[in-house]
């Protein structure tokens, strides 16, 4: 004898479409925008890790072979021609020819720092571009979400009180319906906060790095090549500094010999010595 077919399972009448259905306006509004703000975090995530990613890989460049060209003319064209490190020099040469322009005297040591210095602060200015939206996303999201998800259980309670039934399954499933807009709010959010802490500490580690670099340009135009960072070589033993390289004693911190008084000179024998 043939078992009857099973009867079809009987399909979820709440779910995401449903909640945009029976909350209208305010909840395609409200889900629109958490798309948008979604789409933009990710967009700016990958586009600046991109852009942090070349600053690194300059750097590299720069610590490899920029420092054995015999000057930054030379050196600079080593340099990719819209990289940071590349306007960091072109902005110190061109500091250095219009220093020799000025009418009033400016000390070049000042002049040069704050060109620099301007133009560090220009090229930190670029790589925060974008992290404020994801600040503003990762702040907002869960309160339009928490909008979306209030308007519709005002939806779901005036529905439930036209018709007259309070059972729970009538309440439940509209306001359990209501809730998924608190959810896609949070999934918007915790991506944003993850992506602004992440790029904000990469951005600290590049900016360390081209303060460093651009010591290094003032120092080496302030003594027109002299100084340079050390390239290469093993470290001294223990971190510490040779006698040859380390700063002069200053006069009287050093140890005493037999014979010797504190300010350098012989000690006269007492009356003991001459017994």
């Amino acid at each position: 004898m043939a078992t009857p077919a099973a009867a079809p399972a009987a399909e979820n009448p709440y779910g995401l479409m449903q909640a945009l259905q029976d909350g209208g306006i305010i909840a395609w509004t409200t889900f629109v925008i958490l798309v948008i703000m979604s789409i933009g975090t990710f967009y700016i995530l990958f586009t600046k890790l991109m852009q942090q990613q070349k600053i690194i890989s300059q750097g590299n460049k720069v610590r490899a072979s920029f420092w054995n060209s015999p000057n930054l003319s030379e050196a600079a064209t080593k340099l990719e021609a819209k990289s940071a490190y590349r306007s960091i020099v072109d902005d110190a040469l061109l500091a250095q020819d219009q220093h020799g322009k000025l009418t009033d005297p400016v000390d070049q040591h000042d002049w040069m720092g704050n060109s620099l210095a301007r133009s560090q602060g220009a090229i930190g200015a670029r790589l925060g571009e974008g992290l404020a939206f994801l600040a503003t996303v990762g702040s907002t999201a869960p309160f339009i979400g928490l909008f979306g998800t209030v308007i519709g259980i005002y939806r779901a309670l005036i529905k439930i009180g036209a018709s007259g039934q309070a059972s729970i399954d009538a309440v439940a499933g509209p306001v359990g319906e209501a809730l998924i807009m608190t959810a896609l709010g949070l999934v918007v959010a915790v991506p944003a906060v993850l992506a602004y802490n992440w790029l904000i500490r990469r951005n600290k580690s590049i900016m360390e790095d081209l303060a460093a670099f651009t010591n290094d340009i003032h120092g080496y135009i302030m003594s027109n090549g002299a100084v340079k960072p050390r390239l290469g070589g093993p470290a001294p033993k223990g971190g510490a500094q040779t006698r040859s390289a380390a700063a002069p004693t200053p006069r009287g911190s050093e140890p005493l010999r037999p014979g010797q008084t504190a300010t350098g000179a012989q000690a006269t024998s007492t009356t003991a010595d001459r017994v």
